[in-house]
């Protein structure tokens, strides 16, 4: 190791190596970064879920001072409680619809700008973006217009092909309420994943479609033998990404548009939490459904990585 020659007979220690000072200086750059998103993350994340938890198990009004522990009383009231069973079955419902209508209808749209030669496939990327751009509120807003029974839209437009004029009452129905809500909700997500797919398949070498086009593939074979094994990763997010806003987010878009109704047919389990803590004032029954929000949410996503898991396909 070598050492600074000493000056005026005082001699100087040797310098540190360089390994030593880079390895320290990274291991700095790495908590300042770290700890404090650490601390964010559990104050502001794992905090609340232990004492939403710990609400779950008293029957806490929410703005009262006592709260008195009563154990599983809030979870067994939870197996009798048929909106909970709706609102469960509604969820899934979301979420399946919307899985096969945003990620499917992106990855249409991203293949079509991007495989076929269209012209103003900027102006149509940002059209189907912008969507994304609004506000969930803004759109239940303007959804309640379209299937306003009198003035409405939807009901003006059918009007045109019959003898009378409709007056469907679109959201007033519990057997159609459900699904009204799914064109809204599809119609928002479409760019965020549209736009996750269009990055994909730039990425994809042109000689790969070029070589098939050469051997006679047409564009489907072309589709399910390179755009889709290659894009997979940005697909399988796109459909986690679903399910997670679906099954802790569809409240907003619920509550905007019905507030569960009509007969809490359009219930679910984020709009009934909302209603139960914040109208009934029962925030530990509240506390208990959004233990089983967080349980299902989990537990679903789990599943889906693992039916969604195959070989990292990796470009030469």
């Amino acid at each position: 190791m070598n050492s600074t020659p000493p000056v005026l007979g005082v001699p100087v220690k040797p310098e540190a190596p360089r390994g030593f000072t880079w390895k320290k200086k990274r291991n700095m750059f790495m908590f300042v970064f770290t700890v404090p998103t650490l601390l964010f993350f559990c104050l502001f994340m794992i905090y609340p879920i232990f004492h939403g938890l710990y609400f779950s198990f008293t029957d806490w009004s929410g703005g009262s001072e006592t709260k008195n522990f009563i154990g599983f009383d809030n979870y067994k009231e939870m197996l009798n409680d048929p909106i909970i069973g709706t609102a469960i079955v509604n969820d899934y419902f979301l979420v399946f619809w919307k899985v096969i209508g945003i990620v499917g209808l992106g990855v249409l749209f991203a293949v079509v700008l991007t495989r076929f030669r269209l012209r103003g496939t900027v102006f149509f990327r940002s059209v189907f973006f912008i969507p994304n751009i609004l506000s969930v509120v803004v759109i239940g807003v303007l959804w309640n217009y379209i299937y306003n029974p009198s003035i409405g839209f939807l009901n003006s437009f059918l009007s045109l092909f019959t003898s009378e004029n409709v007056q469907t009452p679109w959201l007033g129905d519990t057997k159609l309420a459900i699904w009204m809500l799914l064109p809204p909700s599809i119609w928002a997500g479409i760019g965020f994943v549209m736009v996750l797919v269009i990055a994909a398949i730039l990425n994809i070498p042109k000689d790969l479609y070029e070589a098939a086009s050469i051997d006679g593939a047409q564009e489907w074979q072309q589709f399910c033998r390179i755009t889709m094994p290659l894009a997979w990763e940005q697909i399988k997010v796109s459909i986690l990404w679903v399910v997670m806003t679906t099954l802790n987010g569809s409240f907003v878009i619920v509550w905007m548009m019905t507030e569960g109704g009509p007969d809490n047919s359009t219930q679910v389990m984020g709009s009934y939490l909302y209603q139960m803590g914040f109208r009934q004032y029962h925030f530990g029954y509240a506390s208990a459904i959004g233990v089983l929000i967080l349980i299902l949410s989990l537990i679903t996503t789990l599943a889906l990585q693992r039916l969604m898991r195959r070989d990292m396909v990796e470009l030469a």
